[in-house]
């Protein structure tokens, strides 16, 4: 794979490379469950032959005296058994490497990414094609003729989509307050502990239409009220808000496999009683508000006009850093978790009877929930910097005294 080219990266990459730290290393993961264990030689040659429909994964991120930018690299992709910590660092600046790792454990195949790449709907469109370029050959015979192809040009999947629909020379401020932040005292070792939660979507989706509410807004108004639970009185005063990752192929003709995302976000003051019912259809109705094509376009053209200013593009690249790092710490003061819902998985049914499920991780600084659902099961990966588990505790309590069935799994942390 010897291709010379170079490409710009693009301004949410800006913000990954500006902020990536030991403990939130902006990477993120996701996994495919297979219903037997992994081959490792297969899976070796699965990964070099999905690169070929992939080629933008296959990159090294450099240094320029402005910006950084991604180059081509003949770098040889390494599969391994999975060992250490899920979300690895997979950006050191200086360092040479891979921006994703490939790693399996016993049935399950991970794709660890940095974040910088591509976000989860890249991420998951690349995994598939991993999984299925080793299913062709573990089974030649069965799937052939089976293919992951959008129909996209190399030029349409390597699109900066933020530069091509945003940037319309407005600006205003962002009228979000400092919300109320879970967790207390952080890991030691800048470590982050993951759980899996699984729920049978048979017993939770009834329960959402009950309520008259989406799945996403239903885990929404459990997690504000997991917050709750836990918040003091003296902090009550304070918004919970809840910020959702919104993928933006939804809304525009874009095929990229690069980042194109935006957050938007629901907010509740708890300063007087609320049901839970209540709570999830006010949810609900501010989720749909937000998700007006015309109000992501205003907020995404705020996002993408600032790159255009000749002061910030004239600014050496480690002033901008510290500007980016210093705008990222007032947003993140602005948010008490992440929910990030990368929807019903739906690979090409000849590989359905092979798959058992899905799921994702991200790596953060605060609370991060990711939802998946496949085969009956909605599972949400939780990832916590903190050695206070009561959030999570309170949010499966609420599921399990919804009359849910829930699993839950969790990674062992150094005390």
């Amino acid at each position: 794979m010897s291709r010379e080219n170079w490409y710009k990266v693009d301004n949410v990459a800006k913000v990954f490379l500006a902020t990536a730290a030991k403990r939130d290393t902006r990477t993120l993961r996701v996994s495919c469950t297979l219903w037997e264990d992994i081959d490792p030689e297969l899976l070796k040659q699965a990964v070099t032959s999905a690169l070929q429909e992939r080629p933008q994964f296959q990159v090294r991120i450099r240094r320029g005296v402005f910006w950084h930018y991604m180059e081509d690299t003949d770098l040889e992709p390494v599969v391994e058994e999975e060992h250490g910590r899920v979300c690895p660092r997979l950006y050191v600046p200086g360092h040479m490497m891979l921006h994703y790792k490939v790693t399996y454990y016993h049935n399950r195949i991970n794709l660890d990414l940095f974040h910088a790449i591509s976000d989860g709907t890249g991420a998951l469109e690349f995994l598939n094609i991993i999984v299925l370029d080793y299913l062709k050959l573990k089974y030649p015979d069965k799937l052939e003729d089976v293919a992951i192809h959008s129909g996209a040009s190399e030029d349409d999947l390597n699109q900066d989509s933020y530069k091509q629909f945003f940037g319309s020379m407005h600006l205003k401020g962002s009228s979000l307050k400092y919300a109320y932040h879970p967790g207390g005292l952080k890991l030691p070792y800048d470590q982050l502990q993951f759980f899996e939660i699984q729920v049978p979507t048979a017993d939770i989706l009834p329960k959402a239409k009950e309520v008259g509410v989406g799945l996403t807004s239903y885990i929404g108004a459990r997690l504000m009220l997991a917050i709750k639970a836990d918040m003091p009185p003296r902090k009550m005063k304070q918004p919970i808000n809840v910020s959702m990752p919104v993928n933006l192929r939804n809304y525009y003709p874009s095929s990229t496999s690069r980042n194109f995302f935006n957050n938007v976000n629901v907010s509740h003051v708890f300063d007087e009683e609320i049901s839970f019912e209540e709570l999830a259809k006010e949810f609900d109705i501010k989720l749909k508000e937000n998700l007006t094509e015309e109000n992501i376009k205003k907020q995404m053209d705020n996002f993408e006009t600032m790159e255009y200013f000749i002061p910030v593009r004239a600014v050496p690249l480690f002033i901008k850093q510290m500007v980016v790092r210093y705008g990222s710490k007032v947003t993140d003061k602005k948010v008490s978790v992440v929910l990030s819902n990368l929807g019903v998985q739906r690979p090409p049914e000849e590989m359905t009877p092979m798959i058992k499920n899905y799921s994702g991780f991200c790596s953060s600084a605060n609370l991060f929930m990711v939802m998946t659902s496949y085969n009956g099961t909605l599972t949400l990966g939780v990832t916590s910097p903190y050695s206070n588990t009561r959030v999570i505790k309170n949010f499966v309590r609420g599921l399990t005294e919804d009359g849910m069935k829930v699993r839950a799994y969790a990674t062992e942390v150094i005390r």
